[in-house]
């Protein structure tokens, strides 16, 4: 069984709460999570994998996303925002969603690679 699930992602480069000087460069991402398929899927956990432009990796795992775990029934969708912080300017995120069916059938979800850019870079 492959329940169709599709994530989208918005990403945004938040200047009020960056610091250059420091090194700190930070992100918001909203995520939508729709549930295409016949029947209703839990959202378990998540795995990320956030990338700055210096190869430093930082991965986070954990359970549901924003202290939820959203159960989508059939036609619905899940939106969230939160945050990530860089040390460089520039990033990419991807990962997965751990979802579970009512007859507790566990599956994975991946999320697509996405770009934290600092708006100057953008052409």
């Amino acid at each position: 069984m492959n329940p169709q699930i599709e994530i989208s992602v918005k990403p945004q480069y938040i200047e009020s709460q960056s610091d250059p000087l420091q090194s700190k460069f930070v992100f918001s991402y909203t995520i939508t999570i729709a549930n295409h398929s016949k029947g209703p899927a839990q959202l378990i956990g998540r795995h990320w994998i956030i990338t700055d432009d210096k190869n430093q990796i930082q991965e986070v795992k954990g359970v549901g996303v924003v202290g939820q775990q959203p159960r989508l029934e059939s036609g619905s969708s899940f939106t969230y925002t939160s945050s990530a912080m860089l040390a460089t300017e520039n990033g990419i995120m991807s990962g997965s969603y751990q979802m579970r069916l009512d007859d507790n059938t566990e599956f994975e979800v991946p999320i697509p690679t996405f770009a934290l850019v600092h708006p100057k870079n953008l052409h």
